[in-house]
C-alpha cells in the first residue's frame, strides 16, 4: 500500500504540469487579455473583450491600443510579464509553482497565496457540511429504502428525491430565500456573509450558533442534488447486495437481520457508494459552490475564480486551477484508501504489481 501511495503522489506532478500546460495554451489563445484591458482602461472604453489581440499582449498598431505612446504599451506589458515569449513565461510559471509561490494577483492588490487563504474558508465550510450532512442523511435512508423496497415508504420518499435531483440547487436556494428569509412572512435566516456584523463582540457559544445559523441555507441549497443521486446509488448497492448468495447462507445459520445487514451486507455494498465520495466532494466543493457563493454573498474561493476569469487575472486563474486540481487528486487517493478501511481484502499494490 505504501508503494501505491508513493506512486499515486508522483503521478500528481505529470497531471498538474500537463492541466496547467492545457490551459495555458488556451489562455494565450483567449482575446481581451489583462494588456488589452488595461488599454481599453486608459482609453476609457470600458472592461473586457476589446477585439483584436490575444493573451500574449498587443501591438502598437492594433485597433486598441491606438493613440497611445508605444512605450507605454511596453511599459504595460512589463509590468503584467507579457514582455516574454510564451514559452519563457509558462517555465517561469511552473517554476514558481514548484516552489508554492503563485505570484501578485494584477488587480487585487495581494499575493495570490493570501488570496486562496482568505477565501478559502467559505468554501470549505460549504463542501465539507454539504459532504458531510449528505452522507450521513443519503446512506441511512438508502439503506432503509432498500430493506422497505417496494413500501409505502420507499415510494413516497422516491418522489421526494425524484423532486429534489430535478430541481437545481441554485433554483432551490431562490425558493429558500423566497421562504425563509424574508422574501415572505418569514425572516428566520441571514442571506448575506458567513457571520453577522457583530460576530468578534459575541461569546463562543454565541459565535459557533452565529456561523451555523449562516450556514443553514447555503448548504441546504447544496445538499438537495447530491442527496438524491447518493441515497438512490445506497439503495441499489444494498438491493443488489441482499440477493446474493452469502446473504441467504448468513440468514439460514440463524443470524439477525441486523447482522447480516451490517455485519455482511454492508461492507460490501458501501464500496461502490465509498467510490463516489471523491466525485461527489469536487462537485461540491468546486462546481456546485460558485452560483451559491453569489446568490447568499459569500466571498469564497468559486466566486473569486469567476471573477479572477472574467477580469483576466491570470495568476488568481492559474494559482486556483492548481490548488483545485491538486485538492481533486488528493481527494481520489483518499478515497482509495478509503476503500481498504471498508474490506481490508482490497490491495491496490497488487492489483497495479
Amino acid at each position: 500500500m505504501f508503494a501505491y501511495i508513493v506512486r499515486r503522489l508522483l503521478l500528481i506532478i505529470p497531471t498538474l504540469v500537463i492541466i496547467l500546460l492545457v490551459n495555458f495554451v488556451i489562455v494565450q489563445a483567449a482575446p481581451g487579455g489583462p494588456v488589452e484591458q488595461a488599454i481599453a482602461h486608459l482609453q476609457g472604453i470600458g472592461g473586457a473583450s476589446v477585439g483584436g489581440a490575444s493573451g500574449d499582449g498587443v501591438s502598437s498598431g492594433s485597433r486598441a491600443s491606438r493613440g497611445l505612446d508605444p512605450k507605454l504599451i511596453k511599459d504595460i506589458e512589463k509590468q503584467y510579464g507579457f514582455d516574454k515569449p510564451a514559452h519563457e513565461r509558462l517555465w517561469l510559471m511552473l517554476k514558481s509553482y514548484a516552489q508554492l509561490d503563485f505570484g501578485n494577483s494584477f488587480f487585487r492588490g495581494a499575493t495570490v497565496t493570501d488570496l486562496i487563504l482568505e477565501k478559502l474558508p467559505v468554501t470549505l465550510s460549504l463542501g465539507l457540511w454539504a459532504t458531510l450532512i449528505t452522507y450521513l442523511v443519503s446512506i441511512p435512508l438508502g439503506i432503509r429504502k432498500a430493506v422497505r423496497h417496494g413500501s409505502s415508504f420507499d415510494v413516497w420518499s422516491s418522489t421526494a428525491i425524484v423532486i429534489g435531483y430535478a430541481m437545481p440547487a441554485f433554483l432551490f436556494a431562490m425558493f429558500l430565500i423566497v421562504v425563509f428569509a424574508g422574501g415572505t412572512t418569514l425572516n428566520w435566516f441571514p442571506v448575506r456573509g458567513l457571520v453577522s456584523e457583530n460576530f468578534e463582540q459575541l461569546s463562543t457559544v454565541g459565535k459557533i450558533a452565529d456561523y451555523f445559523w449562516h450556514l443553514v441555507l447555503p448548504v441546504t441549497s447544496l445538499v438537495i442534488g447530491g442527496f438524491a443521486t447518493l441515497t438512490i446509488l445506497t439503495k441499489n448497492s444494498f438491493l443488489n447486495e441482499i440477493t446474493r448468495q452469502y446473504v441467504v447462507t448468513a440468514r439460514a445459520k440463524g443470524l439477525s437481520e441486523r447482522r447480516v445487514l451490517y455485519g455482511h451486507v454492508f461492507r460490501n455494498a458501501m464500496l461502490l457508494v465509498i467510490s463516489g465520495i471523491p466525485q461527489a466532494f469536487i462537485s461540491v466543493f468546486f462546481a456546485g459552490s460558485l452560483l451559491i457563493e453569489v446568490i447568499f454573498s459569500l466571498d469564497g474561493l468559486g466566486r473569486m475564480s469567476y471573477e479572477a476569469a472574467v477580469s483576466r487575472d491570470y495568476p488568481v486563474v492559474f494559482g486556483s486551477l492548481f490548488i483545485f486540481t491538486l485538492f481533486g487528486l488528493l481527494i481520489k487517493l483518499i478515497g482509495d484508501l478509503c476503500y481498504t478501511l471498508v474490506d481490508p481484502r482490497i490491495d491496490f499494490a497488487a492489483r497495479n504489481a
